[in-house]
This record gives structure tokens, sequence and C-alpha cells, in this order.
């Protein structure tokens, strides 16, 4: 059996939901033991709009996918564990909540 070391999870939004994206990522990370990274005000890797990425440890990961559900405000979230092939991760073992969105797959080719 696959075992990720820990899952990232996405913010999407754009330049009229930044400061959204903002204040529910930062809930996230005051909530939980999640690190936050920056808010990236440009599509940066596969992801295709402006994104907010929180790494989550596998013993909480449940806990916070329960929240983040609840509490995404309407973002779009994408979700994927990291197991070592970023391909695999980011297409079959995916999570989507709200719209699902087209990744640039081709950086992991």
């Amino acid at each position: 059996m696959i075992s990720p070391r820990d899952y990232h999870v996405h913010f999407y939004f754009d330049q009229d939901t930044v400061t959204l994206a903002r204040q529910v990522c930062e809930a996230v990370k005051a909530r939980f033991s999640v690190s936050m990274g920056r808010v990236h005000e440009k599509s940066v890797g596969p992801h295709p709009r402006w994104s907010c990425q929180l790494t989550v440890m596998p013993e909480i990961f449940g806990e916070v996918v329960s929240w983040v559900s609840l509490n995404r405000a309407g973002l779009t979230v994408f979700i994927h564990p990291n197991t070592g092939d970023d391909l695999k991760d980011h297409q079959e073992h995916a999570i989507w909540m709200g719209e699902m969105l087209e990744l640039d797959l081709s950086t992991f080719h």
C-alpha cells in the first residue's frame, strides 16, 4: 500500500477573491498544525489559477479536509497526497472541492 508523507491543500482564487483566500488559509493555519506557503498572485507549477498551498500531515488530514469542506467560502480547493509520484498524485489521487480545473501536468513528464 502507498502511504503519503503529507498532503497539499491548494486554495484557488483570483484578484476578486485573494483577500478571502488569505483569510481562509490563515484560519486553517490558526486552527490546525499546518504549514502555509506563499499566496501566489500568479499561476505556478501545474496550477491554472492563483493559489495558496497548505501542507497537512496524514495524522490530521481527515479533520482538516472535513473543516475545509465546510469552510472553504466557495473557493475551489485541490487536494493531493505527496507519495513521490507527482503525476499520479496530481491526477489519479487528487480530490477536488468546487470547480474541477485542468492542471498543466506537462511539468511532471
